[in-house]
């Protein structure tokens, strides 16, 4: 099949043709940069976060005015929590994963930089945490009982009490000392004394998106006891199955400890309902996405479908005068479709710019990352196949047409 006489077509009908083409440029630079936010969304749902959810519950209170025995207090709390039948074991955060606040600090590799290194979030603990929330330690060690300070003492100016040991993740590590082993090593960030790293886990969520996914690992974990009224976060570890009854029996435990305190009854959930529900959005969005790629897709296989029936219609005498000269209906048939790969061709070497520069556009306004170069060959050929299969109606009765009715319509 020569392409001349097909391009020879195309430029006398070259609004229509030119309308194809830019219907399938966009939609090539829209489902582009769309299926790789859908990625990109699906990723961040399927996260490791790092931390046992299906045995986790978490039960966030608030104290009724200020608290001078709170520390004491959060010592009574936790034990009542870990003596609940079905409890294995139980702990007191500031901050929590899936919920949209952080408590967030910048880190330096040098005293007298002037800018950090980057900005990372910071989980302040006691000796339960890494068991209670099912940490996995990869380098290094856990904290020494003599390291661990309380709350109030690192809020004390007079106290002087400094935090001289803290446990990273592998990402934040990979990204302060790049392929370092980071266990010894030091950095600054609250005073200015150097923090030194004693132990690396392999994952902890930031407890939100602040700095994109890049920095959803930037996580720090400092052993700084914290009393319940600093975030309010207990977080409870269940065996299987367990986690209704050990939440329920959990609130009434803490209720009984103090009459002073109010249960925050809607953040008092399982991590897989606080999961779900910080990425309501995402997932949300991810659907909407691949709505919109749906319809574009429908629409520009509607446009192909109309604009060849057009030309079927324009094109009858033609056809016939082929098929009288000894065109088979197979030969017809692969002129349609070759004609229509044509402005397809055109149409996604133009969307792949566009793409291109819309990815650029959205890079630079809502910090989405770069464009993999593999989507745009994906979706060429998805607008290859797409084109192929609409044109292929209007071509079979194109091709189905007898050349004695087609002369008789001239």
């Amino acid at each position: 099949m020569e392409i001349r006489p097909i391009l020879s077509t195309l430029l006398r009908h070259k609004t229509a043709a030119a309308l194809i083409i830019v219907e399938i440029a966009l939609t090539c630079a829209i489902i582009c940069n769309a299926l790789f936010m859908i990625g990109d969304r699906i990723q961040q749902l399927n996260e490791t976060s790092g931390i046992a959810e299906k045995e986790l519950v978490r039960v966030q209170i608030i104290s009724i005015g200020g608290d001078k025995n709170a520390a004491a207090l959060t010592a009574t709390d936790l034990a009542s929590l870990r003596a609940i039948p079905g409890v294995k074991d139980a702990t007191v955060l500031n901050q929590v994963p899936f919920v949209n606040s952080s408590w967030n600090s910048g880190l330096k590799l040098r005293h007298d930089q002037e800018r950090p290194t980057l900005n990372a979030t910071s989980y302040m603990v006691e000796e339960h945490y890494l068991n209670a929330l099912g940490l996995k330690l990869v380098a290094g060690r856990d904290f020494e009982p003599g390291e661990y300070i309380s709350s109030q003492q690192f809020n004390d100016p007079d106290a002087n009490a400094r935090v001289a040991a803290a446990v990273i993740t592998r990402k934040l590590g990979e990204a302060l000392f790049p392929g370092e082993n980071p266990v010894g090593k030091v950095y600054y960030s609250w005073s200015d004394e150097p923090t030194r790293i004693v132990g690396v886990v392999d994952h902890l969520v930031r407890p939100n998106m602040q700095g994109g996914p890049a920095a959803r690992e930037f996580t720090v974990i400092y052993p700084i006891r914290p009393s319940y009224d600093v975030g309010g976060n207990y977080v409870i570890r269940t065996e299987r199955g367990r986690r209704a009854e050990v939440l329920k029996a959990a609130v009434a435990a803490l209720r009984a400890n103090s009459n002073t305190r109010i249960v925050l009854e809607d953040n008092t959930k399982t991590f897989e309902e606080l999961r779900r529900d910080f990425y309501q959005n995402q997932r949300s969005m991810a659907w909407l996405l691949a709505i919109v790629c749906i319809g574009l897709l429908l629409i520009t296989a509607l446009g192909i479908i109309g604009l060849a029936s057009f030309w079927v219609q324009q094109r009858t005498r033609q056809i016939g005068v082929r098929r009288a000269l000894g065109a088979t209906r197979a030969q017809i048939l692969r002129y349609f479709q070759t004609e229509n790969f044509v402005l397809a061709t055109a149409g996604i070497a133009l969307g792949m710019l566009l793409a291109f520069g819309l990815n650029q556009w959205l890079m630079s306004k809502y910090e989405l990352p770069r464009l993999p170069l593999w989507y745009l060959p994906v979706g060429a050929v998805a607008l290859w196949l797409l084109g192929q299969i609409a044109v292929l109606g209007p071509a079979r009765r194109a091709a189905m047409v007898p050349p004695a009715i087609a002369t008789r319509s001239a």
